[in-house]
């Protein structure tokens, strides 16, 4: 089991989980809940650069599409290819079922929230 309190979490319901200068991002289980069954990943290409904030994906549900935004700005490293071949790995392990890994600025996850805030953002849901 992934330690929920160690990864770093955006109001846009990503976590981040940080070894060195390599982020590694996923969806939080909220949010694959509220998607429902996920279907499709699109998900940016290895060496393309993103930014903080902006959409860099997409992830489409029976129930909708929703955008991947960059929880950081860096460059994309490492895609899960697991994820796309089988975009339904997202919900049944959120925290397992990583989708990029982005090398950035690791001075940059200080600005992202910590599990008790993104807890309270949900309204205790997470």
């Amino acid at each position: 089991m992934t330690d929920l309190t160690a990864l770093k979490y955006t109001d846009e319901h990503e976590w981040v989980a940080l070894a060195g200068d390599v982020a590694t991002v996923g969806i939080t289980d909220y949010a694959a809940d509220k998607l429902g069954d996920v279907v499709y990943v699109d998900l940016p290409a290895v060496g393309a650069s993103v930014t903080a904030g902006e959409v860099c994906g997409e992830i489409e549900s029976t129930k909708s599409v929703g955008e991947l935004y960059a929880p950081l700005t860096g460059e994309v490293v490492e895609v899960n290819d697991a994820v796309v071949d089988d975009p339904s790995s997202v919900n049944a392990d959120a925290f397992g079922a990583w989708l990029v890994k982005i090398q950035v600025d690791p001075a940059e996850v200080a600005s992202l929230m910590d599990r008790a805030d993104y807890v309270a953002l949900t309204g205790g849901e997470a």
